[in-house]
């Protein structure tokens, strides 16, 4: 769906969407990236966490927990930011900069990776795990890719990330 979404908001970059449907892409593409991930994240860790045959102990619960809080304190700015603030998509390069009014972007940027890749590095499972130090290495490429105007790999990356949970959910627990 973020894929798609995001298809649109190019659409509309491009003058290839009318300004409504483009204004309407940008923020529902601000709505699942922004506030929903950090909490998503962290919930879906902890609750794998507590499936029978995951590795996950009391301490690692605890974490997730803090982990989650701290999501959803991070979400709240960033969606009364996008639900008061319009959405602006700029091209930069070969990529987009999004704008929503974000009061103290690097605190909520780092928070924001503390809560979607610490949520992963966390967790006891070897595959989730790995899917974390995937992230953060994206992120960690993003940032130089995007200085650089290269690529929007960002938008690539949930892509491959997807087949790493494809993967991950396919598998069998193991009791």
């Amino acid at each position: 769906m973020h894929q798609l979404v995001e298809a649109a908001v190019w659409l509309g970059a491009d003058g290839e969407l009318p300004a409504g449907p483009a204004g309407w892409a940008r923020t529902a593409r601000a709505a699942i990236a922004l506030p929903m991930l950090p909490v998503l994240v962290p919930a879906g860790v902890w609750c794998a966490a507590h499936e029978p045959g995951r590795a996950g102990g009391p301490h690692r619960r605890k974490a997730l927990a803090g982990l989650a809080l701290l999501g959803a304190l991070v979400a709240v700015p960033l969606a009364v930011a996008a639900a008061t603030h319009p959405v602006t998509a700029t091209e930069h390069g070969r990529t987009l900069t999004y704008g929503i009014g974000v009061p103290h972007p690097a605190a909520l940027l780092t928070g924001y990776l503390l809560t979607t890749v610490g949520a992963l590095l966390l967790s006891g499972d070897r595959l989730l795990r790995r899917l974390g130090v995937l992230t953060g290495a994206g992120a960690v490429l993003c940032s130089v890719l995007w200085r650089l105007a290269f690529v929007s790999i960002w938008c690539a990356l949930p892509a491959l990330v997807g087949v790493v949970l494809l993967h991950w959910a396919g598998r069998p627990a193991r009791f």
